[in-house]
């Protein structure tokens, strides 16, 4: 029997569709993504599932949305036990522990495409961020286990967790850490008989975006840079952070993203490079997306999803970077144009690698094998939903349609006209019918799939953590309110 192909899963952290060279941002050094591209297809219409973390992971691992799920928002507590932080005295420099009581297995009785590939003889690896709770525990097909203590560290201050010990590694660059970890899985799973699965969750591009919290090589480099790629607007009304537009943290920000994205790059080619040395590239499927994406002063908004409060929608937010590689099978050089969405990862990964589809059959996702083989066209009628606790858009190639469920205002855009989202044409009468006919296909959608007892829209989410398991499951009053 043919050896499946290994699959390398890059996945970075609030990077939006547009930050890389290769999708136009020529400011940007990025080689190794490009690299991804040139050898592979560019999906310039990639969109998350939720336009915060946690949510957007557990989407991406179950191919089911956050209302099927249960996570909402990031994930507050529930990643470790706090007694044993305190007995170890152990302090995270990100913001402590101050929240977190006891570790929850988030996604714990839910099938995950790790869960498939382990049961199918693939080696699963993780290296970097989880933040889908209790981070010492290896969950989900993962054997081997190399993570962060919550959602984020300080870049040089990073509390790794690792064979159920957890250590604060003062002076290294969180980025590297990963990236090492990951040679080494590579270096051990690659000897045996059985495929390999590894995951290298990054943290980057997430903020602190000082410039102590990043390489001086990356720094120095866009010291002098204009940025004149990215808006420079006024704050929006509703930002949740600020204030950025007219003072210099405009630049002190897009100066450490930046460098937290070329910092990445570089890492990455020396995951590219190890596969190449070692011969396995060839039999490797690579894969590049983020979480969710991330508005750098567009919109005037310096956040993703919430970023803003009510929470945000925009395509800056929603779209990710997508880049999948497998040479010999896949096209060189390609950029397919048609929509996708995080939903459809799980069914394209198990049709791709010919496993049994069961899992499949009540997801709402679709395999976009046919799009990496050079079978499809591009199918005009394809939509994508989004949700953040009581917030939903549906998008389609001509119209987006977001809706607030108890609280804010709804939204409506007409893409094809106004591809920017300036023009709220939410009262506009000659509007009316689209709309009624967007909203009444995106409740559809969500009463297929979601589950009752988990329904965001009766989640009271303000985009400032998850502190339990959600709906019936609940404890405690799952989210903090937000202060005026």
């Amino acid at each position: 029997m043919t050896k499946k192909p290994n699959i390398l899963f890059i996945l970075s952290d609030d990077q939006g569709a547009w930050a890389m060279h290769c999708a136009g941002t020529p400011e940007l050094a990025t080689p190794n993504l490009d690299r991804i591209a040139q050898n592979g297809i560019r999906f310039d219409s990639f969109f998350c599932a939720s336009p915060v973390c946690s949510p957007a992971r557990a989407s991406l691992l179950t191919g089911t949305i956050p209302s099927a799920h249960g996570v909402h928002d990031w994930l507050r507590s529930g990643n470790v036990d706090k007694a044993q932080m305190d007995r170890l005295g152990i302090k995270n420099p990100y913001g402590g522990y101050a929240d977190e009581d006891k570790p929850i297995q988030y996604l714990k009785g839910q099938a995950t495409y790790t869960d498939l590939l382990a049961e199918s003889g693939y080696a699963c690896a993780l290296s970097g961020k989880w933040h889908l709770g209790d981070s010492f525990t290896p969950q989900h097909g993962f054997s081997r286990w190399y993570t962060i203590g919550k959602g984020g560290c300080f870049y040089y201050h990073p509390d790794i967790i690792e064979n159920g010990q957890i250590e604060v590694k003062h002076g290294q660059y969180v980025t590297e850490l990963i990236t090492d970890r990951a040679i080494d899985f590579i270096d051990e799973l690659s000897g045996g008989e059985a495929p390999f699965y590894l995951s290298v969750h990054y943290t980057a591009p997430h903020s602190p975006w000082g410039a102590d919290h990043h390489p001086k090589k990356w720094i120095d480099y866009y010291e002098n840079c204009a940025f004149d790629s990215i808006p420079d607007i006024p704050d929006h009304p509703d930002m949740t952070t600020g204030p950025v537009y007219g003072t210099p943290a405009r630049k002190e920000n897009l100066r450490g993203y930046f460098a937290a994205i070329s910092a990445m790059d570089e890492q990455i080619g020396r995951l590219l490079d190890h596969l190449e040395q070692k011969k396995l590239l060839n039999d490797t499927i690579v894969i590049f997306t983020a979480d969710n994406g991330m508005s750098m002063g567009h919109h005037g908004i310096w956040g993703k999803g919430n970023g803003t409060f009510p929470q945000n929608m925009y395509d800056t937010a929603v779209k990710v970077p997508f880049l999948i590689s497998w040479p010999g099978h896949f096209p060189k050089g390609a950029v397919c144009q048609q929509m996708a969405s995080a939903y459809d990862l799980f069914p394209t990964l198990i049709d791709l690698l010919g496993l049994p589809s069961r899992a499949c059959e009540r997801l709402p996702g679709k395999s976009f094998l046919p799009c990496l083989t050079g079978e499809a066209s591009a199918d005009s009628d394809i939509v994508v939903f989004d949700e953040y606790g009581p917030v939903r858009m549906i998008r389609s190639r001509e119209y987006k349609y977001i809706h607030r469920y108890p609280y804010g205002y709804n939204e409506f855009y007409d893409l094809k006209n106004d591809p920017g989202e300036e023009h709220n044409l939410i009262n506009d009468p000659a509007s009316q019918q689209a709309i009624l006919d967007m909203r009444r296909r995106m409740e559809k959608w969500f009463t297929a799939y979601v589950n009752p007892d988990l329904d965001g829209t009766k989640e009271e989410v303000s985009g400032l953590g998850q502190l339990c398991s959600a709906g019936i499951y609940a404890e405690k009053p799952l989210r903090y309110a937000r202060e005026d």
